[in-house]
């Protein structure tokens, strides 16, 4: 009866540690898509101020757009008004022209000839010098505004088509950024859900690990009690390593995970190889591989009372053993989730880590 229950002991402690595994995993996998669901929500946020930037480029340019168009419209009227009035300059003074070159050997000499005397004659002279001159003037002051507005009106034309093209370039970017959001969205949504059912799993398995760790402890009190053996440490304990304490118990910065998570134990920092002792006496309540902890011994050492030691290279007990305080019961190794050779420790009060230094 003993071993059935022994055995029905070992069979749920396997299944704890397969829950174990399987939540490490899990958690893995949760946080890596985590991580990348942050990462895509920097990069649709990235995007949105893209579209919003050029939104505000667009509104800026359609001001512009409407000024030139404007401008383009005044010119457009104003040179439509310069013309007509050139046009009908032109012909009156282009008339006169025409007429005072057809009269300059009969009127033009004819008003010469009525001269009184020499002064009279160079100054009717002068004069119809001055009125062709100034005609000519006229007609090329007229053309020359004629050009300018030209000018002004091919430039302001030239500037709405660049503003045209640069607004169709920022609507057509502008849509760009909309699918690339869209695409972006659908890829964040997407990320969120499997974290969600990730982390849904998680709880799921943490549970079961749980209830079934409970029951172990059930599980381990009654064969005690059938037993009749109670084994009972003395409540302080000897340094399960030589090594120095590398890290405490509590709150800190995980060397591989990269964020902050509960230490649960004391980490000594040993070469590989060297002795891992039981810090008092106690059972062996589980030797074997335990997820992250590798290579793994668990001590009973009664009244709720746990000490575990992890990563280590070898083992050198077993499960149901007997072991006295001192006794080496492994290897220092790096096995599991570890960075290097060292032991983590931990004492459990009722299943719970306390700090170990208040048995050291």
């Amino acid at each position: 009866m003993i071993a059935q229950e022994t055995t029905q002991i070992n069979e749920l402690k396997q299944q704890q540690q397969q829950l174990d595994q399987q939540r490490s995993l899990v958690k893995e996998e949760r946080e890596k898509v985590q991580r990348q669901e942050r990462s895509a929500q920097r990069e649709l946020t990235g995007i949105r101020r893209n579209i919003q930037a050029t939104t505000s480029q667009i509104q800026f340019t359609e001001s512009k757009l409407k000024s030139a168009t404007d401008s383009l419209k005044k010119l457009e009227a104003e040179l439509s008004q310069a013309e007509q009035g050139y046009q009908q300059r032109q012909s009156a003074t282009g008339a006169r022209l025409r007429f005072l070159q057809r009269q300059q050997e009969s009127s033009g000499w004819a008003v010469l000839l009525q001269s009184e005397n020499l002064n009279d004659f160079l100054d009717r002279r002068f004069q119809l010098r001055r009125i062709y001159k100034a005609d000519r003037q006229i007609l090329e002051g007229l053309k020359a505004e004629a050009d300018k507005l030209d000018r002004q009106r091919a430039q302001v034309e030239q500037k709405k088509n660049d503003i045209t093209l640069i607004s169709q370039q920022l609507m057509a970017q502008k849509a760009q950024f909309e699918q690339q959001a869209e695409s972006q969205k659908d890829v964040v949504d997407r990320l969120r859900t499997n974290r969600r059912a990730l982390e849904a799993a998680e709880a799921q398995l943490e549970k079961d690990s749980q209830s079934i760790g409970e029951l172990i402890q059930k599980r381990i009190a009654e064969e005690n009690r059938k037993r009749g053996v109670i084994i009972l440490g003395t409540g302080q304990f000897n340094l399960p390593s030589s090594g120095p304490i590398s890290s405490g118990f509590g709150w800190r910065m995980h060397p591989i995970l990269g964020y902050q998570r509960f230490h649960g134990g004391l980490d000594f920092a040993a070469d590989y190889g060297s002795p891992i002792l039981a810090a008092d006496r106690g059972v062996v309540i589980f030797a074997g591989w335990y997820g992250g902890f590798g290579n793994t011994v668990i001590l009973d050492h009664g009244n709720g009372l746990t000490t575990l030691y992890a990563h280590a290279q070898e083992l050198y007990v077993a499960e149901g053993e007997t072991v006295e305080r001192g006794k080496a019961i492994a290897a220092v190794g790096s096995t599991g989730l570890s960075t290097g050779p060292h032991l983590h420790f931990e004492v459990r009060k009722e299943g719970e880590p306390v700090d170990p230094v208040g048995f050291l």
